[in-house]
């Protein structure tokens, strides 16, 4: 989903500007001098380059484009360049089409004129939107990757080829399956814990909410951050410790504290700057990493970004190479649960591969935006 991040990057360029406040990436380095960050991180850090304290002007460059924010609060102009063109805000909400494509986890995107009908989906992987006309309420499903719901009529209606949830004795040389690895160009980058702190993030304040990043209450974009509160405030399932972080460096402090320090942080990478199609991929090499403990960290829908992430008993994480048809090459992270028995029994994987809970380990490919956490 796109949200409008005019008034989060003046958020961040404030709090940069003319501080010696850690960034994320320096917090990293400092909590894990080993360990390098992965690309599903890096692709999501916000840096400052430039930002002049009496002309109120801050440039905003990441992996996604630069950003501009000039004027005075209230009256600030955003200038944003991508490969798709340039984009000019100068605060009055304006509505435009976008298509955004990308695999499991993340969300598809496909606007028509102001008022027509809108349609967000991920298939199995997130989050569905879909609406009709303004006024009409709009419907979100709930991530596969929360064990505790059931997988809704959508979510079962998606293509079956493709594997998301499949069974561990599949992870070996020579195995193929069918995957859809698809690239997601809006990206909602990492705010300074001191910045996403500030931010109130509880579904009891979501008028705030609302209003400090210019949501409209009424829009899908406030349905999906809506959504996403609820599911960070459920209770896991019995025997998760889970945790939505809203920074890094919130991040890094709940991983390290259930995994300790020395570990290393992996994303999946598709060696591809476009999306692949929905093809075959021959696994080369499938390796398991470590003890059977890991954190994973799920990338949410959200202003900004925000990861659920869980630690399960009885977890394995591997580093799966693959090779698609087309040449492709996939260094992919598999994570598999052990232990099922406590998930809810319609949920996505026990009806995709036809087994009960606590029978088999199920596993799941993660998207590249996710990250999962193993000690070393």
């Amino acid at each position: 989903m796109k949200f409008n991040l005019i008034h989060v990057f003046a958020l961040v360029s404030v709090a940069l500007a003319g501080t010696h406040a850690v960034t994320p990436e320096v917090y990293w380095k400092s909590v894990l001098p080993n360990s390098p960050m992965p690309k599903a991180v890096t692709d999501l850090l916000y840096t400052t380059t430039e930002f002049d304290d009496k002309k109120y002007t801050a440039v905003g460059v990441g992996k996604g484009g630069v950003g501009v924010i000039t004027g005075k609060p209230g009256k600030r102009t955003y200038v944003g360049v991508r490969k798709g063109g340039v984009a000019v805000n100068t605060g009055k909400p304006g509505i435009g089409g976008t298509h955004v494509g990308v695999g499991k986890g993340g969300v598809g995107v496909h606007t028509g004129k102001p008022g027509k009908r809108t349609d967000v989906g991920v298939g199995k992987g997130g989050v569905a939107v879909h609406t009709g006309r303004y006024g009409k309420q709009a419907k979100v499903n709930v991530a596969p990757f929360i064990y505790n719901y059931a997988a809704s009529e959508d979510q079962l209606k998606d293509n079956p080829n493709v594997a998301l949830f499949f069974l561990e004795n599949e992870l070996h040389q020579g195995e193929e399956m069918n995957l859809h690895f698809t690239k997601n160009d809006q990206k909602a980058t990492f705010l300074p814990r001191k910045v996403a702190d500030s931010i109130p993030f509880s579904s009891n304040e979501l008028p705030q909410i609302y209003n400090e990043l210019s949501v409209k209450p009424d829009s899908m974009e406030a349905e999906i951050m809506k959504q996403t509160i609820e599911e960070c405030e459920d209770k896991g399932i019995e025997g998760e410790e889970k945790y939505c972080a809203t920074s890094l460096e919130s991040m890094v402090d709940f991983s390290t504290k259930k995994l300790g320090k020395n570990v290393k942080a992996i994303s999946t990478e598709v060696n591809s700057k476009v999306s692949s199609p929905l093809q075959k991929y021959k696994i080369e090499v499938a390796k398991k990493l470590a003890a059977d403990k890991a954190v994973v960290c799920h990338k949410q829908n959200y202003a900004y970004a925000v990861f659920y992430c869980h630690k399960t008993a009885s977890t394995r994480a591997y580093a799966v190479s693959m090779v698609g048809e087309d040449g492709s090459k996939v260094k992919a992270v598999a994570v598999c649960h052990t232990d099922t028995a406590k998930w809810n029994p319609k949920h996505l994987a026990f009806q995709v591969l036809k087994v009960k809970p606590g029978t088999v380990p199920i596993c799941h490919f993660l998207p590249e935006d996710h990250v999962v956490w193993v000690p070393y």
